[in-house]
């Protein structure tokens, strides 16, 4: 019994030592932790501090640019601006016409002379001028001068004439006057035994359509009694016409035919 109470004795102070070596050992792991973090912390904000965020722009001069050269000009002074109105033309020098193929020059170059041709009539003189020829003009051999001579009148032709239009054909042609004399067949309608039988007499006008044939195609009663336009309106489809034309178009004729009804005695 005393022996089992000996050996649980020193395994308690077993355990007492290795807690205590653990314990120790966890804070001063979490002691050099803590140095750790804050000597990074002190180390990156003094990075930052070292940091620029100045930015270098760099330019490249460009080398300037050459002015074109300007051609000189043949240029000839006005005879009215200078002090004594020239009555000859005038050159400096005496050179022809490149143009002229009888007498081509004996240096070619690329820049044109700065002097006008000489004309015919050109003197050796101080200056380059022509004199002014009546309508405020140049003499001949002057380039690039226009004139003020009096101006010359166009006159336009005249517009054609329009086209006159051609008269309009109607399609249908109103006979202003009764149809019966024109018929070429006109048949007689039967007089209506009932309207016999009363002696009912009376004249009955039938409107009709003549075609471009000469045939009709409608007919119907405008004026008449009763008891007579059935026959009227039968006869009148059975009448025929010469075809009617205005020019050489055939058109539809409308007009009246009139039946006259009489009872014989």
């Amino acid at each position: 019994m005393f022996n089992n109470l000996i050996e649980s004795s020193s395994h308690a102070k077993e355990f007492k030592r290795r807690g205590s070596f653990l314990l120790f050992t966890t804070a001063t792991y979490l002691v050099l932790f803590v140095i750790t973090g804050v000597v990074s912390i002190y180390a990156y904000d003094a990075h930052l501090e070292n940091q620029s965020t100045e930015l270098e722009l760099t330019f490249i001069p460009l080398p300037p640019e050459e002015a074109a050269p300007t051609e000189p000009r043949n240029t000839i002074r006005s005879a009215s601006n200078s002090s004594n109105n020239v009555t000859r033309s005038v050159r400096t020098v005496l050179m022809d016409s490149t143009s002229n193929p009888n007498n081509p020059p004996p240096l070619v170059g690329v820049v044109a002379a700065s002097v006008p041709a000489a004309r015919a009539d050109s003197v050796l003189g101080l200056g380059n001028e022509d004199p002014i020829v009546p309508g405020g003009t140049r003499g001949p051999g002057s380039r690039g001068l226009t004139g003020t001579g009096p101006a010359v009148e166009i006159v336009e032709p005249p517009p054609p004439p329009a086209p006159t239009p051609a008269p309009v054909v109607p399609k249908v042609y109103r006979s202003p006057q009764v149809l019966n004399s024109i018929a070429t067949y006109l048949p007689k309608p039967i007089y209506p035994p009932l309207a016999k039988q009363i002696r009912l007499q009376g004249v009955v006008n039938v409107q009709v359509l003549v075609d471009e044939t000469g045939r009709v195609i409608s007919a119907k009663a405008v004026s008449g009694h009763v008891f007579l336009v059935n026959e009227a309106q039968k006869a009148a489809l059975q009448a025929r016409f010469s075809p009617a034309k205005i020019g050489d178009q055939p058109v539809k004729v409308s007009g009246v035919i009139s039946y006259n009804f009489v009872l014989q005695q």
